[in-house]
């Protein structure tokens, strides 16, 4: 198994994650581009200590870039939209 760490890359703290957390009980991460939504689920559930009732991820693709004449690509990425249970919290996005 991949450790947890390695697979939350970090928080996602927008304004569309704000309203999903206090509407809907669900909070946005970025994730490993490799990780399923099982991994997913339990790397939150370890290292916030919650439940989670369901993984939602958002495939994102890399946009073409500019620099003068040279053409390169900004990287992959993946997101999740995790739903916990109701009563619980994850303490890192309180006071945001």
């Amino acid at each position: 198994m991949k450790d947890p760490r390695t697979i939350i890359k970090r928080p996602l703290l927008t304004e569309k994650g704000s309203l999903l957390k206090e509407q809907a009980n669900q909070y946005l991460f970025e994730v490993a581009t490799d990780a399923n939504k099982v991994e997913i689920a339990r790397a939150i559930e370890v290292i916030f200590r919650v439940n989670v009732l369901s993984v939602n991820t958002i495939p994102i693709k890399g946009k073409e870039k500019r620099l003068g004449r040279f053409v390169g690509r900004t990287p992959d990425r993946k997101k999740a939209v995790v739903t916990i249970q109701e009563g619980q919290n994850i303490e890192f996005f309180e006071g945001v």
